[in-house]
């Protein structure tokens, strides 16, 4: 388990590098997105909302699928002790994704849709998608020696890898006429893998966490632990059940519903876990402040427990009515997106792109107050969606309404606080990105040009 030479830059890196310009523009985009909110018609003429939303939710999707498998494609090379199955299949890999990101961004900007909410592009386009993430799977699978006595990380991956294929095959069963003719159907089976997805990707995450805390620590011991497995088997019980919180609107079998809500509540398990292991987290913490990993994995911790709450909230039926299709939802989804998986993300960049080039120790003081602006800035933006939806779940529940644009008005000081938040929250992300990516490129160019340039800055 010793690290790769971290003075190259590999097809794993790339994965990553990638994958943070996208997240960076992905931001900007959702800060217009929040300034169309206070400003109707913002932009409208070149960007309106429905072409801005979508630009925003693919590529901070595509940021995830980018960093978790440069991540895990980087983490099994170092667990394994072996080189890639195979680096090509890999280059192909990244070739295919990033190509078809860019071909799906060019069609949202020329107004060309077709495809449903996460995937809003032509369905044609997630064929691509669909082949490269197959080669994926088969470099996590036949990288390793054996199947056997293998950590619960490695098994975090190939769980996520395998269930992400079948969650987005699940995705597009609507282009068949069986199931696009009955809306309940439709709307249950989109819901339902939509769910589903996002406990895969989060498998593929929390695996390579799980590794980085070893790796910190210098101790995999709780890879192979009784209590990790029996947290794995939780978590993949969720993925594959845990969805009916998101049709307990729809007009679908109870038995369903009340599986799902049983499902659900099994992640007090994982919440109490959390709770009881916050003291060893912060000792733990103390001792590796000075490791950026390890404080984008200990501030994920904290969102972890803030979305759990959240999303044990929103599984109880009677609270669901509420909040179903308000802006609680809204900050749940943000939450988890920027505060777990992201900075999960970041914390296996500054990990595995650390060295590169130059040291980031010499950064630290720009990394810790860039850290702080994300953390302070998204606790805010995530506390005025909450607020915003709580207004708005009392206002549908209203027996006298009042009408739709004077609510819609009365938020518009949460939406301000929420734009004002995200401003703050997307400098803070981009300083980050700027001086990791500024570091990456003078290593591109010192290698393909072979130039001298000075390491005295960035």
């Amino acid at each position: 388990m010793e690290p790769l030479n971290n003075s190259r830059l590999s097809v794993s890196k790339f994965f990553i590098i990638f994958g943070m310009l996208l997240l960076g523009v992905g931001m900007i985009f959702g800060l217009i997105g929040a300034i169309q909110y206070i400003i109707p018609g913002y932009l409208k003429t070149y960007l309106s909302f429905e072409k801005v939303r979508p630009l925003h939710v693919s590529l901070v999707i595509f940021w995830i699928l980018f960093g978790a498998t440069g991540g895990v494609l980087t983490y099994l090379q170092e667990h394994s002790g072996r080189p890639l199955y195979s680096v090509s299949l890999a280059k192909t890999q990244l070739f295919i994704f990033a190509i078809t990101t860019l071909i799906i961004l060019a069609s949202y900007v020329a107004g060309s849709f077709g495809g449903r909410e996460y995937w809003e592009f032509n369905p044609v386009l997630a064929l691509p998608i669909l082949v490269g993430w197959i080669l994926f799977i088969i470099n996590v699978t036949r990288t390793a020696k054996s199947w056997k006595g293998q950590p619960v990380y490695w098994w975090m991956w190939l769980t996520g890898a395998v269930f992400f294929l079948f969650t987005f095959l699940e995705s597009y069963l609507w282009v068949f006429p069986y199931f696009r003719e009955n809306i309940i159907n439709d709307m249950t089976v989109q819901w339902k893998s939509y769910g589903s997805m996002v406990g895969a990707w989060n498998m593929l995450l929390y695996g390579s966490s799980i590794y980085l805390m070893g790796k910190i620590s210098g101790n995999q011991n709780y890879g192979h632990s009784k209590i990790a497995f029996l947290l794995y088997f939780t978590g993949l019980f969720n993925l594959m059940f845990n969805w009916g919180h998101h049709i307990y609107t729809l007009p679908t079998h109870h038995f369903i519903k009340n599986i799902s809500y049983a499902v659900s509540m099994t992640e007090l398990f994982i919440f109490g876990r959390i709770i009881f292991l916050w003291q060893k987290s912060l000792t733990t913490a103390m001792k590796h402040y000075h490791h950026m990993a390890y404080r984008f994995l200990v501030a994920s911790e904290v969102w972890v427990f803030l979305s759990l709450l959240l999303a044990i909230a929103m599984s109880i039926p009677a609270i669901n009515v509420y909040t179903h299709g308000t802006h609680i939802t809204v900050a749940h989804t943000m939450g988890a997106t920027i505060g777990i998986n992201s900075f999960l993300i970041l914390a296996f960049a500054f990990d595995i792109l650390n060295n590169s080039c130059v040291n980031f120790d010499g950064f630290k003081n720009q990394f810790n107050k860039a850290f702080w602006l994300s953390n302070i800035s998204l606790f805010v933006f995530w506390l005025s969606l909450v607020a915003a939806g709580i207004l708005k779940s009392s206002w549908l529940m209203s027996v006298d309404r009042t009408p739709f644009a004077a609510m819609v008005y009365s938020l518009k000081p949460y939406f301000e606080v929420f734009m004002i938040s995200g401003l703050f929250l997307l400098s803070g992300m981009l300083w980050i990105l700027y001086l990791m990516l500024k570091n990456q490129l003078r290593c591109y160019f010192r290698q393909v040009l072979g130039r001298n340039i000075s390491d005295s800055s960035i």
